[in-house]
């Protein structure tokens, strides 16, 4: 599931020649800005079918590339 989720943040947010880790943030490796981070969970809605989490302290965990991997497993998705 990494590798699906890191194809979808190089489509995403345009960073096809970065290198993307688990440990990867958003914010301070990548500079996306919240309305990058809103079509980036857009995105993973639209691949995975779970909900954006409307809670604010639920989308500032989301801060790195793992964390999003952790939070789609929390939800089912392998």
């Amino acid at each position: 599931m990494l590798e699906r989720v890191i194809e979808i943040i190089k489509e995403t947010l345009n960073v096809e020649g970065m290198e993307i880790t688990e440990e990867t943030s958003f914010k301070d490796d990548i500079g996306a800005d919240s309305l990058d981070l809103y079509e980036l969970l857009q995105a993973f809605d639209d691949e995975y079918g779970v909900g954006i989490p409307e809670d604010e302290e639920e989308l500032e965990k989301l801060e790195t590339v793992g964390a999003v991997v952790e939070y789609l497993k929390s939800k089912g998705i392998e």
